[in-house]
């Protein structure tokens, strides 16, 4: 077989966050036909000119992504903290997003950065990094309630955030559920953690306080820990949960759902805030 005629050739023709490609073999080894890959690039997370992280993301929402990164790894405790976000482009067709913060906030970021360089010894064993995994987060109130009824009217509409997962397949969503079920707004991403993170960002700028959310994926102990963060006392996924994350939510009062379809659901944990 000519190895030419197996092998994907790249345009880089932009679609909102996706690249256009040509695929030399679909069905056929000698037909050609448009077909759409999702974006992944490496984005840097620089504090007051300091990079702290860098994560593979899609290149949109990347302001909504900052704020909901920040809040949900506690480095702020308001959006009202940052001072300004700035989007660059990179080396290697990377990303920068340039967060400036209070002085206050970034003296705490400081801080923080330096007690976690200079632990030393098993990341396993080690009480500071497992107290790092567990943040002290103050246990959720139980002021939301949701109907599980609405929940089948919920999954149908979190695909209309996907535009890329509907080029590509390649996605997933977090949305923001109001009470009554209806979807008020969602970002989707090829990683689970930062389209959660960019929601999370949307919820802070759009002050919504009252409903749920629901992401596209399994839920992880990361995941429950960052809706806790900002205050989303209900967490549906799609998929499984795993145990950290069910022992995460019953330590923070999160309400956990997982293996959502239509007109099925597991609940994990704090049962209370449902109703039929």
């Amino acid at each position: 077989m000519d190895e030419t005629k197996s092998t994907k050739l790249l345009t880089k023709r932009v679609i909102v966050g996706v690249d256009q490609t040509i695929v030399q073999h679909k069905g056929s080894l000698n037909r050609q036909e448009d077909d759409y890959i999702a974006l992944e690039v490496p984005v840097a997370l620089v504090y007051n000119g300091i990079s702290h992280v860098v994560m593979m993301a899609s290149p949109k929402n990347l302001e909504l992504f900052a704020v909901g990164f920040s809040l949900s790894e506690g480095i702020i405790e308001s959006s009202n903290e940052i001072r300004s976000i700035e989007i660059v482009e990179s080396c290697n067709g990377g990303i920068e997003v340039q967060i400036e913060l209070s002085s206050r906030r970034f003296m705490g970021l400081k801080e923080r950065r330096r007690n976690m360089t200079g632990r030393t010894g098993c990341g396993i064993c080690g009480t500071e990094q497992l107290e790092e995994i567990f943040r002290p987060i103050t246990p959720l109130p139980f002021t939301q309630t949701f109907s599980l009824s609405n929940l089948d009217k919920a999954l149908e509409q979190m695909t209309t955030v996907q535009e890329i997962g509907e080029l590509t397949g390649c996605t997933h969503a977090a949305v923001w559920l109001s009470p009554e079920g209806e979807m008020q707004g969602g970002c989707e991403d090829v990683g689970r953690h930062v389209a959660l993170d960019k929601l999370l960002g949307m919820k802070a700028q759009e002050k919504w306080n009252e409903g749920a959310v629901l992401v596209s994926s399994r839920a992880s102990y990361e995941m429950v820990q960052k809706a806790a963060m900002c205050g989303a006392e209900i967490l549906f996924a799609v998929s499984a949960a795993t145990s950290l994350a069910v022992e995460v939510a019953n330590k923070y009062n999160v309400t956990l759902v997982g293996f959502c379809r239509r007109g099925r659901a597991t609940v994990f944990t704090h049962p209370q805030r449902l109703t039929n």
